[in-house]
């Protein structure tokens, strides 16, 4: 586990890194392909316990005990050792689950998500937050009943362009808690013409734009944030409008929110 700067988090956790999809945007992408060990850190250190195959495609996902940072760049990759790092922190925090990668991603097998959940179950101190761009899995996962309903549980779903809106509807249970992260926006949402339940029956939205330097970065407008603002206020569900707002926003508007359950 490490201290992070993501403002609505105290720690990231990484018992699975690595992502099959291709954002643009993506930060975790440069991260793990810059820090890739080398083939012989990983024949010194490594203790490689299988290697699988996604059903129906040639990407591989690696699971094991490897003692080093992204043995295999951004491929996806279950670290077993690290499993226990929540257990070591008595002091309750609010923890983002694998920031660097999606855990709930197709090519991510059922007994690495119920691995990751039983080690949460087991230091349940903390609130535990989750997000994907595939929340139609936590919908697959509850069906087998193997999403936990517990109130330290947070379901997250990133969206960052308008259309992607109906992805939420993927979140909204009423025995699970959910969030909805629009990060990078990308695009106007103008909150017209959706019904629920789609975003504002979650238990928060956060928002922020593209940081970095990439060379097609969006910047976003104020009158792509207001309607959400607007909105959110209107259905009384907390915003937290992330840092790299403030230049578009100001300080003085800016709304750091985030609901009693998420308060340690």
């Amino acid at each position: 586990m490490q201290r992070t700067n993501i403002e609505w988090a105290d720690s990231t956790w990484n018992p699975v890194t690595g992502c099959h999809n291709n954002c643009p945007y993506c930060y975790a992408r440069s991260i793990a392909n810059r820090f890739k060990s080398s083939i012989e850190t990983i024949a010194k250190k490594c203790r490689v316990s299988a290697l699988a195959f996604t059903p129906g495609k040639n990407d591989a996902t690696y699971e094991g005990e490897y003692h080093c940072p992204f043995p295999f760049g951004f491929d996806p990759t279950f670290y077993r050792e690290r499993l226990a790092e929540p257990q070591s922190k008595r002091k309750p925090q609010r923890i983002f689950v694998c920031s660097m990668a999606d855990l709930f991603g197709p090519w991510v097998p059922d007994k690495w998500i119920k691995e990751v959940f039983n080690a949460c179950k087991a230091a349940p101190q903390h609130k535990y937050m989750f997000l994907t761009k595939f929340p139609e899995r936590y919908e697959l996962l509850y069906r087998k009943e193997l999403l936990p309903e517990l109130p330290n549980f947070y379901y997250g779903t990133t969206i960052n362009i308008e259309y992607q809106m109906d992805t939420a509807y993927w979140t909204y249970n009423p025995k699970v808690r959910t969030f909805l992260s629009i990060e990078p926006i990308t695009d106007p949402f103008p909150m017209i013409g959706y019904e629920l339940p789609t975003l504002f029956t979650h238990d928060m939205v956060i928002v922020g734009a593209e940081t970095g330097n990439r060379r097609d970065k969006v910047i976003p407008k104020r009158e792509w944030i207001d309607p959400i603002v607007r909105e959110c206020a209107a259905t009384c569900v907390p915003l937290f409008m992330k840092d790299s707002l403030i230049p578009i926003m100001g300080e003085e508007n800016m709304i750091r929110e985030l609901p009693e359950g998420l308060k340690l």
